[in-house]
C-alpha cells in the first residue's frame, strides 16, 4: 500500500507540473494530494474518502487534511485533471503494445436494482434503465463503454445512460489508434459502416458475427475474434474487484466522478514504475 500510494502522488504530481498547472499559494492541500487521495480511496477503501482521508493524515502521508465539504468541492473542481491523467496512461498503453490489439466492450454500473428504481434519487430517468444480457437481469445506472489492450490496460472509455446500446456507443469511440490496430467485439458490435469508416483510417473492427451476417469469417479468424475479444472482460473484472457493494454518493455528478475514479485507478494498476509516460 505504501508504494502505491507514493506511486499515485508522484503520477498527480508530475501530471499537473507537465501541465504546468499553478495551485493557489494559499491552499492548505495542494491538487496532487486532492487526486491521490480520491485515487486512495478507490484503490483501497471503495471510494470511502472518509476512510482514505484519515488513513492518510494518520499515517502522515498528508497531515494537513482538508474538511469533507471543503475536499469535495476541490475534488469536484479538477476532476478534468483525472481525464487527463487517464489519457497519458493511455497513450502510454498504446505505445507499448507492439501486437496492436485491442477489445471493446460495456460494464454496466448499478445504481439500484430494479426493483428499487422508483425510490432513485440519483438518476429519475428511464434512459438508466438497461439490461444487462449476461445476468438476464435489468438494471437502473450507468454503462462504461471500454476499449483495453489485449494486456488488459485501458484506451479509451465514456459513460452513457444504461439504456444506450453497444452499436450505439460504438459511434462515440474515437479509436485514435496507429495504423494496422484491430479491435475486437462480440455480436453487439455489428457495424458495416463503422467498420468500413475505420478500415479507411487502417483500423480493423473485427466482431463476433451473427447468424445473419453478410460478412462471415473463415472458422480460424471467428476463433480469434472470441479469444482477443476476451481481454476485455478480464478487464471489466479488475474494475468490479474494485468496486464495493454499492457506491455511495448523493447526486448524479458525485455518481459519475466515483466511476471515473475506479476507471482511472484500474488504469494505475495496470502502469508500470518502469514505463514511460507521454508526459
Amino acid at each position: 500500500m505504501d508504494i502505491q500510494t507514493v506511486t499515485v502522488f508522484c503520477l498527480c504530481d508530475d501530471l499537473l507540473k507537465a501541465f504546468n498547472h499553478q495551485p493557489d499559494p494559499q491552499a492548505q492541500m495542494s491538487d496532487a494530494e486532492i487526486l491521490t487521495t480520491a485515487l486512495v480511496a478507490t484503490l483501497f477503501f471503495g471510494a470511502n474518502f472518509e476512510t482514505a482521508r484519515d488513513f492518510l493524515q494518520t499515517h502522515g502521508y498528508i497531515p494537513n487534511m482538508l474538511s469533507k465539504s471543503r475536499f469535495n468541492r476541490r475534488l469536484h473542481r479538477i476532476k478534468p485533471m483525472l481525464i487527463d491523467l487517464f489519457d497519458i496512461l493511455g497513450e502510454s498503453f498504446v505505445q507499448l503494445n507492439k501486437q496492436k490489439r485491442y477489445a471493446v466492450d460495456t460494464i454496466p454500473i448499478v445504481v439500484c436494482d430494479n426493483i428499487r428504481i422508483r425510490r432513485s434519487r440519483i438518476y429519475t430517468d428511464e434512459t438508466f434503465r438497461g439490461y444487462q444480457s449476461s445476468k438476464r437481469r435489468y438494471f437502473y445506472g450507468l454503462k462504461i463503454h471500454l476499449l483495453v489492450t489485449t494486456q488488459r490496460q485501458p484506451v479509451e472509455f465514456f459513460l452513457t445512460p444504461g439504456s444506450t446500446g453497444d452499436v450505439e456507443g460504438l459511434q462515440y469511440f474515437d479509436f485514435d489508434l496507429p495504423a494496422g490496430s484491430r479491435a475486437y467485439g462480440d455480436k453487439a458490435y455489428n457495424n458495416y459502416e463503422i467498420e468500413d469508416c475505420l478500415a479507411e483510417a487502417g483500423v480493423e473492427l473485427k466482431s463476433i458475427r451473427k447468424k445473419n451476417s453478410k460478412r462471415q469469417y473463415p472458422p480460424w479468424e471467428a476463433y480469434l475474434v472470441n479469444y482477443y475479444r476476451k481481454s476485455v472482460e478480464a478487464t471489466a473484472s479488475l474494475i468490479e474487484r474494485l468496486l464495493p457493494r454499492s457506491i455511495h454518493a448523493v447526486t448524479p455528478q458525485g455518481f459519475e466522478l466515483k466511476v471515473v475514479l475506479f476507471v482511472v485507478a484500474t488504469s494505475i494498476n495496470q502502469y508500470e514504475p518502469t514505463q514511460n509516460l507521454l508526459i
